[in-house]
């Protein structure tokens, strides 16, 4: 008879064997404590590196809603208000345009504010090709690594605002597009802290929590347990190692400058657990108080209207609304899933997958790295399994 830790097993090796994935790290928690672990595969096919509990992952989406939780943070001591105009930390995005459907340019109706931000509203895309403002943006994020690599790297304040240039998709709070909105807040958190942002993260939030493999470096002693990333090669049928270096963030080394608030940090699945079970605790983990538990409450809340979730389109979105840069479980049949209403959590690129349920008080992670996975198969099948074990 299979066993509910048998069945999570087969998952992840069916996935290993079959080629579509290189290794994973797999942990469930209930109220505090272990049900499951595993780790399987590997880390660097080509070097012969083992995947094992403590390995260094990109988290690439997954830095979001850690983002989220430094802005927070500053709004509840009083550093920023949610509804502040983003131009009063960073003047450039005074007087956006926008790029109507027609091709024509106009002025913004008003500013985006923190709140457009932190909910995806504000009209910032990503280096998408759908949309004219989307091939401009992967034209300036092209020129900023030519720069990088010809040794005149752009801080995280100068990326913000070389993107305030760009035409945004449409007006502040009118849409919904998931872009690059995390990053300017990492921008007003340097400004509202007066620290860089890395180090604003690492005082108030990883330090607290015990996260000691994660940040926006890998330090060379800590390189070997840094996994490699990999992607589908339909000409080859198989995973290869991936080379380029998107947002400038391949290198993860010492002279990074830029840190990015939407796709920078490494980190390991068992600190990002201290961060998950912070946030299903109410913000605090082990002693240590992150954010108060009516924020946290507030930052799991979907923040959309019926117009703005008229945007949000993605299956892995079905039957979920959107709070403070984390998906949040409203309808569970609409998603096909036994979660409870409320579950919330996200995704990264690279495949790295966190769920978080306040009414089971259990959290799952599913760390993986192979480009443009989000949201996999085996992160809804682990998923359905991990509920099933629940008394």
């Amino acid at each position: 008879m299979f066993t509910y830790k048998k069945i999570m097993d087969n998952i992840v090796n069916e996935a290993i064997s079959e080629g579509r994935i290189m290794g994973a790290n797999v942990l469930l928690m209930q109220h505090g404590k272990e049900l499951y672990s595993s780790s399987q595969g590997y880390a660097d096919r080509e070097a012969g590196i083992i995947m094992t509990r403590d390995t260094i992952f990109r988290m690439f989406s997954m830095t979001k809603p850690i983002t989220a939780v430094a802005v927070l943070i500053l709004a509840e001591r009083g550093k920023l208000d949610l509804w502040d105009n983003v131009s009063k930390y960073i003047p450039e995005f005074a007087n956006m345009q926008v790029m109507e459907e027609d091709g024509s340019i106009r002025e913004a109706k008003r500013e985006i504010q923190i709140m457009d931000l932190l909910t995806m509203t504000s009209g910032l895309t990503y280096g998408d090709e759908d949309c004219e403002p989307g091939r401009k943006m992967g034209a300036l994020f092209w020129q900023l690594e030519q720069e990088q690599k010809a040794g005149r790297p752009t801080d995280t304040l100068g990326y913000c605002r070389k993107i305030a240039e760009i035409p945004l998709c449409f007006h502040p709070g009118e849409g919904w597009r998931y872009g690059l909105s995390a990053d300017i807040l990492g921008g007003i958190v340097e400004v509202a802290s007066g620290m860089r942002f890395g180090k604003f993260l690492e005082k108030e939030i990883f330090a607290p929590l015990g996260m000691q493999d994660t940040g926006f470096v890998v330090p060379k002693e800590k390189r070997k347990r840094f996994a490699a990333n990999y992607e589908w090669k339909e000409e080859m049928n198989r995973l290869e190692k991936f080379t380029e270096n998107p947002l400038g963030l391949e290198g993860y080394g010492e002279g990074l400058v830029f840190e990015s608030g939407g796709a920078g940090l490494v980190s390991t699945i068992d600190d990002y657990s201290h961060f998950a079970n912070m946030l299903l605790r109410g913000g605090c983990w082990n002693s240590a108080r992150i954010l108060g538990r009516k924020t946290v409450e507030f930052m799991r809340r979907n923040h959309l209207n019926k117009t703005q979730r008229g945007f949000c389109d993605w299956d892995s979105m079905k039957g979920y609304g959107y709070g403070c840069l984390v998906r949040v479980l409203e309808n569970p049949g609409e998603w096909g899933s036994n979660a409870s209403v409320g579950e919330f959590g996200w995704d990264g690129w690279t495949g790295n997958y966190v769920t978080m349920d306040p009414t089971e008080d259990m959290t799952l992670l599913y760390f993986i790295q192979r480009c443009g996975a989000g949201t996999t198969a085996e992160a809804r099948k682990l998923r359905m399994t991990a509920y099933a074990t629940l008394t």
